[in-house]
């Protein structure tokens, strides 16, 4: 009876436990939008309060290669970001106001030292480092900013 029992407990946590990677910390609350980069869709989580955009992707341990998050900011102006308490490398893409690819930069994990968009950007966001080079992304190419990540009331 006591075997019984245990492996109808293993079997249940078996079921609560996450399939595969778990990209989301337990406590992420954050919309999560759906956005086409490059030849790819990416679900990006969005991060729209400064407390959101200060946690970001901290106490993480990765994500699943077609997640990432995005920023949208209320202004356009040189933005600047780290990787404190990052545990993986980034891939950091900066856009203007118009979706347009101004800066593409790298974190590394836990690196502390600022890395900036060298010119005005209206959003950045995050992918797993490695995404940009395989899915071909530039300078210069232009992105559909998803609404969500626009501010609009969701539909």
């Amino acid at each position: 009876m006591k075997r019984r029992a245990a492996v109808i407990l293993a079997l249940f946590l078996l079921l609560l436990a996450p399939a595969g990677c778990d990209w989301k910390s337990a406590d992420s609350s954050l919309p999560v939008t759906r956005m086409k980069i490059g030849p790819e869709n990416f679900n990006l989580e969005i991060a729209t309060s400064e407390h959101d955009q200060e946690l970001g992707l901290m106490h993480r341990d990765g994500m699943d290669s077609d997640h990432g998050m995005i920023f949208p900011f209320p202004d356009e102006q040189v933005r600047s970001f780290w990787n404190h308490d990052v545990r993986f490398d980034l891939d950091l893409i900066f856009l203007d106001a118009g979706g347009a690819v101004v800066s593409i930069k790298s974190l590394e994990a836990y690196n502390e030292k600022a890395v900036s968009s060298d010119v005005i950007a209206k959003y950045a966001i995050e992918l797993n480092a490695g995404t940009v080079k395989r899915i071909h992304l530039s300078v210069g190419d232009r992105l559909e900013v998803p609404k969500e990540a626009l501010g609009q009331p969701r539909s």
